[in-house]
């Protein structure tokens, strides 16, 4: 198969052990990241099979139309950024392996950096000595503190198990997993914001979840508390978490995601508070993870190459391919 993958910013996918199981496929890997129409169906014109890293390309519509040798597109995890019912429409099978019971440690290891590199400063004070300044200021201890757990999944509950003083948040189903596991849940979402010193954001994103933190809820939270959002940009209502920093609620922020990504606009208003902790969406992008998730990438792209396709998130296509005698 013709196999394309997209927005591999540093090469590393033919770097990883598990590239090899594409020995014998023709694979062009990109680097750089395009999001333009014309440019991506003029890349991917002769693809049969098009991997994704995470949600970094929206692939709809009026793209699909224009890739006539389409037939696979395999990636990991959620997928809102796929059109699905366009793909069903055009035959193209959508492989996503949802990695039931296995959560994305490295989210959560980076989540912990994230809370430790804000409360102790550590960007601003590494800065300030590279510039010949000797400590700027004075940072916060965590010991004691209270973690807010909003959304009790499988990044969640992985950050969870690194606290001590923890409190979740979540719908009612996640909630009673918290309190199995021994975690206290807030009796609303009013009393978690008012109460944790930290709130870490664990939700997907979905309809439901789309803008469900507001500035009411930002305004509730203490000066001295820190909202942490590794999880997607757009759980906050727009313009709410910079409206909050300005008035003081919370008084500090650790963020790995933005509205738009690949994110290159240095004068964004949220990175111009000293207060802000901010990473370029580098929650997942470890070694170890990488080989995780393309390990399953790959088995997907093997199976439906054997005729056997796994993890389909669109059946309704088999059952067409089946009918054409595909």
């Amino acid at each position: 198969m013709k196999i394309s993958i997209l927005d591999d910013y540093f090469d590393t996918v033919r770097t990883l052990a598990c590239f090899r199981k594409l020995a014998g496929h023709e694979v062009t890997v990109w680097n750089d990241h395009v999001q333009e129409t014309d440019a991506l169906a003029a890349r991917l014109k002769d693809t049969e099979c098009l991997v994704l890293i995470r949600e970094r390309t929206r692939i709809q519509a009026d793209l699909l139309e224009r890739l006539p040798r389409l037939k696979l597109i395999s990636q990991r995890s959620v997928y809102p950024h796929i059109d699905v019912e366009a793909c069903t429409r055009r035959g193209v099978v959508v492989s996503s392996s949802q990695h039931a019971g296995t959560p994305s440690y490295a989210a959560a290891e980076l989540t912990w950096a994230l809370i430790l590199a804000a409360a102790r400063q550590l960007p601003q004070q590494m800065a300030a000595l590279k510039a010949g300044k000797w400590q700027i200021g004075v940072g916060t201890t965590l010991r004691a503190k209270t973690l807010g757990i909003f959304g009790y999944g499988r990044i969640g509950a992985t950050v969870a198990g690194y606290g001590k003083n923890v409190v979740a948040w979540a719908r009612e189903e996640s909630l009673a997993r918290a309190r199995a596991d021994g975690y206290e849940t807030a009796r609303s979402k009013a009393e978690f914001f008012e109460r944790c010193d930290v709130i870490s954001l664990h939700l997907r994103l979905l309809p439901a979840t789309r803008h469900i933190v507001k500035a009411e809820d930002l305004a509730r939270m203490r000066p001295t508390a820190m909202l942490v959002n590794t999880s997607r940009a757009p759980l906050i209502e727009p313009g709410a978490l910079v409206a909050a920093l300005r008035a003081g609620r919370p008084g500090y922020a650790a963020v790995d995601v933005f509205e738009d990504e690949p994110m290159r606009d240095p004068t964004l208003p949220l990175l111009q508070f000293e207060q802000v902790v901010a990473t370029p969406h580098i929650g997942y992008v470890t070694r170890e993870e990488y080989e995780t998730q393309f390990i399953d990438i790959f088995d997907q792209i093997l199976a439906f190459a054997a005729g056997r396709p796994i993890n389909v998130v669109n059946p309704d296509v088999l059952v067409a391919m089946s009918a054409r005698g595909v």
